[in-house]
């Protein structure tokens, strides 16, 4: 009698499991809010961007090698494209703040500094897109960029008409020294339409969010109707207390920001410090392997003529490549923490998840989480079974599990290990 009861409970779980899963199967397909039309960055955007390991470097006659610079750019072109980082999707080469010249030129245009970009950045773009590359600029909403130079306030149209003319194909538009909340967000919105009106396919990334969060609530659908990308979160740098901050302040914030994000328009993290300095092996796998799970946008900032062979095939893996540009477009969420550890989940396409255990203890050695999967995806992830593959920090299949197993895994401190379940009959 036990056992006859034991199977119809277990039948009757699974049957109402089943009907979670074809109603899943109409969620799934429910789009997001309205996104820019302009038909670009359709998964997040993948690139390399100067600003975390060069800054504001001008001084190219004490530092030439490592100043911004159209010789900085041209040769992290050529390495972008004879070292497979564009083959795996690293598309953009992005220049951030400090290329500019102090003025306009008579005609009221923005200019690139004359002695460290002696060619123009037309000259510039020329060389990327020979590479097979696309370029990135800088502008700023306000009347001066953060570093001091020309901002765009006033000049939004000739701005993107020039930015156009130059064959750029991403502008970074920041949001320093405006008058007023009325000017910022005008002023987003209109660079956004001045951009259309050029007819060139021009990616937009801004940072209306982060500037408008400390007076008021940002509104996610009216900024992801003129943004493909924006940031919330102030600068990353080269350190595990930055990288822990900004998954503190996305955790916190999932409510109010995950649904924001898909298709042509995503949150923003900011940069990828992997191959730098401040991080250790374990705290760049888990740099790389939430980034994958929150759909970031993958703008590296290091220096690709120095960066480590490890480091090297951990931002070319093609694995965590593929959970970050998963063609569903969610974005990833922290499901729970619990005693320092952090479980995050993402849906992916043909009903796979992402799940990464974030280990954030930062004393004592490796420690053991073990998970029901039943718990994973609403109850939907290892439904009726998965096969488990661990893709950071060790490469391997775990083998075929059912809905009402556990899994156990050893995680090191401020490491990560992440999982791709398959669902198969």
């Amino acid at each position: 009698m036990t056992g006859t009861m034991n199977l119809r409970s277990r039948a009757h779980l699974l049957g109402c499991v089943l009907g979670l899963r074809s109603l899943a199967l109409v969620l799934w397909g429910i789009p997001g809010a309205r996104a820019l039309d302009n038909g670009l960055a359709m998964t997040p955007t993948m690139g390399w961007l100067h600003w975390e390991r060069f800054m504001c470097n001008t001084d190219c006659e004490e530092d030439p090698d490592s100043c911004v610079s159209e010789k900085l750019f041209m040769q992290m072109a050529d390495l972008m494209d004879s070292e497979g980082w564009r083959d795996v999707g690293y598309e953009y080469l992005c220049i951030d703040d400090c290329w500019m010249a102090p003025q306009r030129d008579s005609k009221g245009r923005l200019q690139a500094d004359p002695k460290r970009f002696p060619g123009g950045i037309r000259r510039l773009a020329d060389y990327v897109h020979g590479k097979g590359l696309k370029l990135g600029i800088y502008a700023d909403v306000g009347k001066l960029t953060c570093a001091g130079f020309p901002g765009s306030y006033g000049y939004y149209d000739i701005d993107a008409k020039t930015f156009a003319d130059w064959g750029v194909d991403l502008l970074k538009f920041d949001g320093c020294h405006f008058d007023t909340l009325v000017d910022l967000a005008d002023g987003y919105k209109y660079m956004s339409l001045a951009l259309n009106r050029t007819g060139r396919s021009i990616v937009y990334s801004c940072e209306w969010p982060l500037y408008m969060m400390p007076f008021r609530k940002p509104n996610y659908t009216e900024v992801r109707e003129y943004c493909n990308h924006w940031r919330n979160f102030a600068d990353i740098y080269d350190a595990w207390q930055s990288v822990k901050s900004v998954l503190d302040w996305t955790s916190s914030n999932q409510e109010k920001i995950v649904d924001a994000a898909g298709p042509g328009g995503w949150n923003d993290p900011d940069m990828l410090v992997i191959g730098n300095f401040g991080l250790s092996w374990d705290q760049q796998i888990t740099q790389m392997a939430l980034w994958a799970i929150m759909a970031a946008p993958l703008f590296m900032s290091n220096d690709l003529r120095q960066i480590s062979p490890q480091a090297k095939a951990l931002l070319q893996d093609k694995d965590v490549i593929a959970i970050n540009q998963d063609p569903l477009g969610k974005q990833g969420y922290r499901l729970r923490k619990e005693d320092n550890i952090e479980v995050w989940e993402r849906p992916l396409s043909d009903f796979a998840w992402a799940v990464a255990m974030v280990n954030l203890q930062e004393i004592g050695g490796p420690r053991f989480h073990t998970i029901s999967l039943a718990s994973l995806g609403g109850g939907l992830a290892c439904l009726p079974a998965c096969l488990i593959t661990e893709l950071l920090p060790v490469k391997g299949k775990l083998g075929f599990y059912e809905w009402t197993s556990s899994l156990k895994l050893r995680i090191n401190p401020t490491g990560t290990v992440l999982l791709r379940l398959d669902r198969t009959n």
